[in-house]
């Protein structure tokens, strides 16, 4: 939250399937209490262009966000995004993000568990006029 403030800015970096442990060990431990975390999780990281923030070099998706707004109280925290990074080998022919080269996993609160994100179920904007 401390640099959050300070810098005005953030990423949201999205994890693949391959990297669960080493992403969930950094969203374990505390930066203020275990200053080495990305090292020990094999991760490097490179100031971004667009945002005075970190992009981490080995997730293949970032988003580069500035701070609307922050609530401590409820920990809503409202960002702009600024630019979408991606390494090309998730790319597809058009340049656009294939979900299927990245294989971005999401968290499962109930159940306390990582998923893949799967297979394409309808098309937006358009199977709804039906």
């Amino acid at each position: 939250v401390k640099n959050l403030r300070q810098r005005g800015a953030f990423t949201v970096s999205m994890a693949e399937a391959g990297q669960v442990i080493p992403c969930d060990y950094v969203g374990i431990a505390s930066g203020n209490t275990e200053m080495q975390k990305m090292e020990k999780a094999g991760f490097h990281t490179t100031k971004s262009d667009f945002v005075d923030a970190p992009l981490i070099d080995e997730l293949a998706m970032a988003l580069e966000c500035k701070v609307v707004s922050y609530d401590p109280e409820s920990c809503c925290l409202i960002g702009e995004i600024v630019n979408v990074c991606a390494d090309e080998r998730v790319l597809d022919e058009q340049g656009r993000i294939d979900p299927d080269k990245l294989q971005p996993i999401v968290f499962d609160p109930v159940h306390s568990a990582y998923r893949v994100l799967g297979e394409k179920v309808g098309n937006a904007f358009s199977d709804g006029k039906q």
